[in-house]
């Protein structure tokens, strides 16, 4: 009954309605503006929103295959036989390029699948175009996942990394969990989530405001003099408003995951779930699906939540106003947002990507790892288990302070 009158009360504030429903509306129109600013080409012209979404499945409807050897071989032929005929390349100084149908209709439909292609045969940091498939040497065969493996291999190998022996071997266990040959087809839903995770950093501000108060605020209005006082106001209740600030948190963060995930998929479409992430980049080491992916962000985003909402009622149950813990809770949101780390390495780097507003970014990619005497753990584990440790450490202390507080 304690936690239901605490939540109510939570949620009976005409802030907590206001805020919420401007943080949810802004949620909903970043989530859904990929859609509506989405366009794509056609001989034609050009086709905007929903309808160039559909042009775009519909041109994936031929490309949900396996990337054996024997495809990407047959594949990389027909772009090099394309180019043999002087009528369907074009030059404009700098760049060859097909033109015509041999374009629109030979390149256009799966013109990512072959820049994806194309990358797994660039040097590290280096962006190929189709073109360059017209060099390739497959007399022999492609050997496209041989070459997978040298480019994560020069990747780990990069003194820019300054990987240890120990994180190499790491990534390269972690790489070879994924399996080949890849399944290709669409994911367009997934990539947009994936690609705007960080905007549920200001759902977790929201959040945060809205729970600012449940000490502070009866600091404020007088209150906490008859609480500490009551029978049980040092014990069940503290223990009720944390109960209450935590299942509305959780509640909310729901709500905002469901709205950041639905309007994506509605868009763009489910389709992809169960795909490999590799086929958005032949490096990534992670051997998840598009769904695990996305879960494991979540998940992580979740724990980033649990931990600042305990920083937050521990500040609640310290400070004589709610103002006063916005005052050190939103530039701990905001001021990383306008830090970004120059490389993979280095302390400040590191330190960086474990701020809660890079932890929203899953830097799938960018093998980051942090290592501890032999033992090594990528980004995402450590993230999981400091911001858990956090709120381990941090929400004790909240209900302690309150119990403790001195009424004036």
């Amino acid at each position: 009954m304690l936690v239901k009158y605490e939540l109510l009360k939570i949620l009976r504030k005409k802030s907590t309605l206001l805020i919420m429903a401007v943080s949810l509306i802004l949620t909903a129109f970043l989530f859904g503006l990929p859609a509506v600013q989405y366009q794509t080409y056609d001989q034609d012209g050009v086709m905007k929103g929903m309808e160039g979404i559909a042009f775009e499945k519909q041109q994936y409807a031929r490309l949900s295959v396996s990337l054996s050897e024997e495809y990407i071989t047959k594949t990389i032929r027909e772009v090099q036989k394309l180019f043999e005929s002087p009528d369907n390349v074009g030059y404009d100084g700098k760049e060859t390029f097909l033109i015509g149908d041999a374009y629109w209709k030979g390149i256009a439909p799966r013109e990512k699948l072959l820049r994806f292609i194309a990358g797994t045969y660039s040097k590290p940091n280096e962006s190929l175009g189709y073109d360059s498939l017209r060099q390739l040497d497959i007399t022999k065969g492609a050997f496209f996942y041989q070459k997978m493996a040298e480019k994560r291999e020069a990747l780990l190998l990069d003194p820019a990394r300054a990987l240890s022996k120990e994180q190499k071997e790491y990534w390269s266990r972690m790489a070879h969990k994924v399996k080949t040959p890849l399944q290709y087809g669409y994911y367009g839903g997934w990539e947009v989530i994936i690609s705007c995770f960080e905007i549920l950093m200001f759902a977790l501000l929201a959040i945060c405001i809205v729970i600012a108060p449940v000490f502070s605020g009866e600091y404020q209005a007088g209150t906490d003099a008859v609480i500490l006082a009551a029978r049980y106001g040092k014990t069940k209740l503290v223990a009720a408003k944390i109960a209450a600030a935590l299942l509305f948190g959780t509640a909310a963060f729901v709500l905002h995951v469901l709205t950041a995930c639905v309007l994506p998929l509605a868009a763009f479409g489910a389709e992809g779930w169960n795909l490999p992430i590799a086929i958005a980049n032949s490096t990534i080491p992670y051997p998840f699906t598009f769904l695990q992916a996305v879960l494991v962000n979540i998940g992580v985003i979740y724990l980033v939540l649990l931990a600042m909402m305990s920083l937050t009622l521990f500040l609640s149950a310290k400070m004589k106003s709610p103002y006063q813990v916005l005052v050190v809770l939103i530039p701990i949101f905001l001021i990383p947002i306008f830090l970004t780390p120059g490389n993979t390495a280095g302390i400040y780097n590191l330190i960086l990507f474990l701020l809660p507003y890079r932890c929203a970014m899953p830097e799938f990619g960018k093998y980051i790892s942090y290592q501890f005497g032999g033992a090594v753990f990528d980004v995402l584990t450590v993230r999981a288990v400091l911001y858990l440790l956090i709120t381990m450490l941090i929400l004790p202390l909240a209900r302690t302070t309150f119990k403790k507080h001195q009424v004036a």
